[in-house]
């Protein structure tokens, strides 16, 4: 058993610090154990925390992970934070306003709604990591630059099990980009007039665990470093692939290092 951080945009922080980047969460942990060791994981990143409230007498969100050895597939066990949720009114829009980019799950979504729209008055770009499609997911779709979602919200939108037909009705929403992870099979993405797809890189997969969320840092860093979107995307894929051989979402980051080799850096 190991025990790791983890979280869609706390561990797309943690790659993207890793990269080089300067990151600042913003969210909620509860005043137990747990609390205490998410909001340790993030400052051994060098994250910034100002921006993480701790609801005192209240229990953080935690996750037990199970990972079949051979296939890669796991099954989670997920407990949400029990304290109130991120308002608005808590953001440190200081933070927020000197971004050069604002990454989002949409967990808390009116506090998700208040980012996107100092985001977009602010010129700064919005990426949205869509796991599982809920209400008010579509309207964060209008106000976001770059939209990916997952194989199974993909499927709950589109009403069957082509990524395309997702793809499509997240891009007439307004995104610049809209696409869907698609796991072992790689992705789909439309950008403007292109359709992007490519299967994922081929490994021997070990834990899938975090492989969503660093292809979603992925995408960040590659807006951050004004790649393209074809190089932006395989970069997420390959990155992606790399955590998936290790066990639990952050040990496989690939390093600043592996970056530079594979001529990502």
């Amino acid at each position: 058993m190991v025990i790791q951080g983890g979280g869609p945009v706390a561990t797309a922080l943690t790659a993207l610090a890793r990269w080089g980047m300067t990151c600042a969460m913003c969210g909620v942990i509860g005043s137990d154990r747990f609390g205490s060791s998410i909001l340790a994981s993030l400052s051994e990143e060098d994250i910034i925390t100002d921006g993480v409230l701790v609801r005192k007498g209240f229990d953080s969100q935690f996750a037990f992970i199970a990972c079949e050895p051979g296939s890669g597939r796991r099954t989670i066990f997920w407990r949400r934070p029990t304290g109130p949720v991120v308002e608005p009114s808590e953001i440190n829009y200081a933070l927020l306003e000197n971004a050069r980019i604002v990454h989002i799950d949409g967990l808390f979504m009116d506090a998700s709604f208040a980012a996107c729209r100092v985001a977009r008055q602010r010129g700064i770009p919005v990426v949205i990591d869509a796991g599982t499609l809920r209400e008010g997911m579509l309207d964060l779709a209008r106000m976001s630059d770059y939209f990916i979602a997952s194989e199974s919200f993909a499927r709950s939108l589109a009403g069957a099990d082509d990524p395309f037909i997702a793809c499509r009705l997240l891009a007439d929403l307004g995104p610049r980009v809209a696409g869907v992870t698609l796991g072992a099979k790689g992705y789909a993405a439309i950008a403007g007039n292109r359709i992007i797809t490519k299967p994922a890189f081929r490994v021997a997969a070990v834990d899938t665990t975090g492989c969503g969320d660093v292809f979603h840092a992925g995408v960040t860093y590659g807006v951050l470093r004004g790649w393209d979107i074809e190089k932006t995307l395989e970069f997420a894929a390959w990155a992606a692939a790399m955590v998936s051989l290790r066990i639990g979402g952050r040990a496989g980051i690939p390093t600043g290092h592996e970056l530079m080799e594979r001529g990502y850096g």
